[in-house]
């Protein structure tokens, strides 16, 4: 069984990432969406409204889906998952020269461990969570940038902060 991670602070999740999750399902028998915890980031979701805006998103779409939460070293999860793949998007060159080493970096902890890098959906090329939050903190709208229930959510969220 291939097994695959997808990881990523999805704060919040995106359509582009939504892109990455459907063609990744249709790649691989399994796939892990892996909540990243950096206690350098302050998000603006806990991780459990991550999990839970996730599970959400993709949980009932998807069988082969599983959501779980790390810390620590993408490659020590992976291998403690019998995960053989991490797949990363790529929006542009600038998430290409970072990616790039980061994977030659797992590569070189964990060489059984392969990185495929799945370029964006041209509509989504432009789109991270970080420009999300802006926007939709600023009061643009992020309508088709972002599921409704999602869209949602950031609001409530931003309303309160």
């Amino acid at each position: 069984m291939k097994k695959a991670i997808y990881p990523g602070s999805f704060d919040p999740l995106t359509l582009g990432h939504l892109d990455i999750i459907e063609r990744s399902v249709r790649l691989f028998d399994r796939v892990i969406i892996a909540i990243i915890t950096n206690p350098a980031k302050q998000p603006l979701f806990s991780v459990d409204e991550r999990k839970s805006m996730l599970h959400d998103a993709v949980g009932k779409r998807f069988k082969t889906v599983e959501i779980d939460v790390f810390h620590g070293l993408l490659v020590d999860f992976a291998r403690r998952r019998g995960a053989g793949v991490i797949v990363r998007g790529v929006r542009a060159v600038t998430d290409y020269e970072y990616e790039l080493q980061m994977a030659l970096m797992n590569r070189r902890m964990a060489p059984t461990v392969e990185t495929v890098f799945m370029m964006a959906a041209e509509q989504y090329s432009y789109v991270s969570s970080r420009l999300v939050k802006e926007v939709a903190s600023m009061g643009g709208s992020v309508s088709g940038l972002v599921p409704p229930a999602i869209e949602r959510k950031l609001r409530k969220k931003l309303q309160q902060a």
